[in-house]
């Protein structure tokens, strides 16, 4: 232990941790998991099949059940995802709706 470490007091556990500790505990913290229908941890860049038809507010289609979304993207909801789909701009699925691939 060098006199050059910076400690921090973790009110938690009421011990003097390392600053570089308790910040990578605070960034866990603040992280979002996203799952899907059956549970499965979704990450930015996977895809998802839909599990059931959706229409589509304001563009005047319906998914189907069975349709790829490739590369999604975590909004830091818990439950929404956004999605790129061909002829439909700034897609949001609900994270209940879709099946990690």
């Amino acid at each position: 232990m060098s006199g050059d470490d910076e400690y921090v007091y973790d009110e938690a556990s009421g011990e003097w941790v390392p600053a570089a500790e308790a910040a990578a505990k605070a960034g866990a913290a603040d992280r979002v998991e996203v799952r899907d229908s059956v549970g499965n941890l979704l990450q930015d860049g996977d895809q998802v099949t839909l599990i059931k038809d959706l229409t589509v507010k304001g563009a005047g289609q319906t998914l189907k059940r069975g349709t790829l979304i490739k590369s999604i993207r975590l909004t830091g909801d818990a439950q929404e995802i956004d999605c790129k789909y061909e002829g439909i701009k700034g897609l949001v699925l609900r994270a209940e709706f879709v099946r990690k691939r």
